[in-house]
């Protein structure tokens, strides 16, 4: 995962974050890296599918980035981040070009829901859908699935531009060589070379009802379904199931980006409303009463961090659930609640770096 927005530097407790030092960087691809470092002490607990946040000092300002595990606790000795490049992305470019092993980077401990348990009894067939970088989080628990559950099967749909751009294409081919009755990768390229004899373009919903119906299937298996990758992808695949009666409870979604949350950002640059007005906010933390002023243009969060409170926080997108308050008193109005579950959202809790007042007297506890 990764942060689009900026923050101003939070004073925070040392021990807010846990220094990792690099191990080995791995090339992938022209544009992206696999960074894997040392086991700290103790060893950094984490499940597959979660996300290390890394914090950097950028021209005097803390900003904060996060990344999906491309590792598994199960499998591998050493936890690992994969990072690909984006446009101007300052962290991405960074971490793909002047890291290098001996290095320490300071990050947030894992966090995320995108992942389940594991147990030998099992007997389930994963769907595992993803695109380009979102193959990140999908590797960790496809190794976990491998190891954890002999029963299980594992269907893999990725898609990528092309044969250069497969992230982790020989650690796949290795993979499926040595489960290949539980292990089946479909590749898809939106621009393959002429040796290309796969399939080409793009998913599409006719795709995926046929590579659906032609995985092999045993009623005795229960399916379950995780994707990871660009909108466009993720859209398509819940309208599949949808379309296929596939129960909410089964389908598990992580995004990498938040396009509501984005343009909620650029309207508060504009200086565009929406209604919204100034008003005071009680946030209670670590035992104590604050009283934050929120104006139109911020967010609860971006108020807090700037009245000087240590609020925790990460993607800051509405999506990872660092931020997690409950709401006590009061109405607010999020730019993003993908990251929560609606038995979350019944409970009252909001995310408070999406959140804006739309009310007087809210009072929010960060528990």
């Amino acid at each position: 995962m990764f942060n689009f927005f900026k923050k101003k530097k939070e004073e925070v407790k040392p021990s807010a974050f846990l220094p990792l030092k690099v191990r080995e960087v791995v090339r992938e691809t022209p544009d992206t890296v696999s960074i894997y470092f040392e086991q700290p002490e103790p060893y950094l607990d984490y499940k597959p599918g979660q996300f290390l946040t890394v914090v950097m000092d950028v021209e005097g300002k803390e900003q904060r980035r996060s990344y999906s595990l491309c590792t598994s606790p199960f499998v591998d000795a050493f936890p690992g981040i994969s990072v690909k490049k984006v446009p101007n992305g300052i962290f991405s470019n960074f971490l793909n070009e002047k890291v290098f092993p001996g290095k320490t980077l300071n990050v947030v401990k894992p966090m995320g829901n995108f992942t389940t348990e594991f147990h030998s009894k099992n007997r389930r067939h994963f769907f595992l859908i993803a695109g380009g970088s979102g193959i990140t989080p999908i590797m960790g628990l496809l190794k976990s699935v491998l190891v954890n559950e002999p029963q299980s099967r594992v269907t893999l749909i990725y898609a990528s531009r092309n044969e250069e751009q497969i992230i982790f294409k020989n650690q796949l081919e290795l993979l499926e060589k040595g489960n290949p009755d539980r292990l089946k990768t479909i590749h898809v390229l939106s621009q393959p070379s002429a040796e290309w004899t796969g399939l080409s373009g793009r998913i599409s919903k006719e795709m995926l009802h046929e590579l659906f119906a032609q995985a092999e299937y045993e009623p005795r298996y229960e399916e379950v379904y995780f994707m990871c990758g660009p909108d466009g992808i993720m859209e398509t695949a819940q309208h599949v199931l949808a379309e296929l009666n596939v129960e909410k409870e089964r389908i598990h979604r992580e995004s990498f980006f938040s396009a509501a949350a984005y343009q909620a950002h650029e309207d508060a640059l504009k200086g565009i409303s929406n209604g919204i007005l100034t008003r005071d906010v009680t946030i209670e933390l670590e035992g104590e009463s604050h009283v934050v002023t929120v104006p139109p243009g911020k967010t609860v969060l971006e108020a807090g961090l700037e009245s000087g409170l240590n609020m925790p926080y990460s993607c800051q997108s509405g999506l990872c659930t660092a931020c997690r308050g409950r709401v006590l008193q009061g109405q607010v109005k999020m730019d993003e609640d993908a990251g929560l579950s609606e038995k979350e959202l019944a409970a009252g809790y909001v995310l408070c770096c999406v959140s804006r007042p739309l009310t007087d007297d809210i009072k929010i506890t960060i528990e």
